[in-house]
């Protein structure tokens, strides 16, 4: 596949009202924590990054790289820092998988990363199923298009190293790669380029454009990309493999306690839907309003279309890079813990079931308003205490859109569910 030609800068608005910002153009390169990203393109609704080349059980594999527990791992390969990642196998030794690096010869390799040879990768080949139920969500049918194979874990540690890597496969084989119905890419590749050999003194570089998600963190519109999940509905609903593993990394409703791997995420079953509508949110807007049943593809520009207006989930995230205090920075993880929200008939009757876009505003919402907003079972959908369901995603994030997130809305309230600092 050509190298896509660049869109000039465009830093058109959003719908009024929508907190989404931006929605056509190239996002700044200030603007990315994800910074070896090569391009995030909002009118396309896709972020560029590096491929890199693998291979698992004798077959070629393509890999992205997203995080590092190390800060100086990081910093050198311009992914983000997430020290948490280093808890991942507390408890979880499958959560994580032990690589190795080949050795090629000056002759094989004389710039560039060295061929990762993994112990299982995904299997692309199901299809994906999101059949709507009368309201949409929830899902009438549904299957995974993408579930990892024996020992596949999207999280890497070399051997020799302590250091663990988000390193999720995202296609597999020589090509030619499927991008529209991804057979062998992962359910958000829309495009593959693998470079030729580098001419001396040059470096060619091989790319994959995944659709990225929208969210909010600290009450700003971000950027993230969703790849691997522990369920399997939340593996269709995201658009991602499914890795059962990653349900049991430390540790349901952990966030920032000692030996946690994960970050909260939060989510809504029962938001406001309607494509023009500045208030929608959640699960049941991403079934109707999102295009949740097709393939997701470059061709396919109605739901391209469709999640530029803000047709995804727009889920609210916990800590991010950006942050100010350096405790919720370097408290990001990939790898979220859901924390669901269910809207009482009390505000969805009253229109109080409005978009929210900050961590403590929720929390304060859920400690002080039970009347409006409780937790959710996942698995009946009756009302619960708020907090973790026990459902895992590895979402990195890539950037924000507007403005860097940098503090929250809101001082959490008394006895909301904040560590007690």
């Amino acid at each position: 596949m050509p190298a896509a030609k660049r869109p000039a800068p465009n830093h058109s608005q959003g719908r009024p009202g929508s907190n989404l910002g931006p929605t056509s153009g190239l996002l700044a390169r200030d603007h990315l924590t994800e910074e070896s990203a090569l391009q995030v393109d909002l009118s396309h609704e896709s972020v560029r990054l590096p491929l890199y080349p693998g291979r698992a059980n004798g077959k070629t594999v393509w890999f992205v790289l997203l995080d590092a527990s190390d800060s100086g791992a990081a910093h050198d390969l311009g992914v983000n820092f997430a020290p948490k990642l280093a808890n991942l196998s507390i408890g979880c030794p499958e959560c994580v998988q032990t690589v190795s690096l080949e050795s090629p010869t000056p002759q094989q390799n004389r710039f560039g990363q060295a061929v990762v040879d993994f112990q299982g990768a995904p299997d692309f080949s199901p299809t994906r199923v999101a059949q709507p139920g009368p309201n949409g969500f929830p899902l009438a049918t549904f299957q995974p298009g993408a579930v990892a194979g024996p020992a596949y874990s999207p999280f890497i540690r070399i051997a020799g190293s302590g250091v663990v890597y988000d390193a999720p496969i995202v296609a597999t084989g020589d090509g030619p790669f499927d991008v529209d119905h991804h057979t062998n890419t992962g359910d958000r590749v829309l495009g593959v380029h693998i470079a030729p050999p580098s001419p001396p003194g040059q470096y060619l570089e091989s790319w994959a454009d995944l659709l990225f998600v929208k969210g909010f963190d600290a009450g700003q519109p971000i950027v993230y990309i969703s790849t691997d999940a522990g369920q399997p509905l939340t593996a269709v609903l995201e658009r991602s493999t499914y890795v059962p593993a990653l349900d049991k990394a430390a540790y349901n409703g952990g966030d920032d306690f000692l030996g946690s791997a994960r970050e909260r995420l939060f989510g809504f079953i029962n938001g406001q839907t309607g494509a023009d509508n500045k208030d929608a949110q959640g699960f049941v807007h991403l079934v109707k309003d999102g295009h949740a049943s097709e393939d997701a593809s470059a061709d396919n520009t109605s739901l391209i279309d469709a999640l530029r207006d803000g047709g995804d989930l727009l889920n609210v995230f916990g800590d991010f890079p950006t942050l100010s205090d350096p405790r919720h920075a370097q408290a990001y993880s990939p790898l979220w813990d859901a924390q669901l929200g269910l809207w009482t008939d009390k505000a969805v009757q009253h229109g109080l079931n409005q978009r929210q876009i900050d961590e403590n505003v929720v929390f304060n919402l859920a400690a002080t308003r039970p009347d409006l907003l409780t937790g959710v079972d996942p698995a009946t959908g009756n009302p619960t205490p708020y907090g973790s369901v026990g459902v895992d995603i590895n979402c990195a994030v890539i950037g924000f859109i507007d403005k860097a997130p940098t503090a929250n809305l809101a001082d959490p309230a008394p006895n909301s569910q904040f560590p007690p600092r």
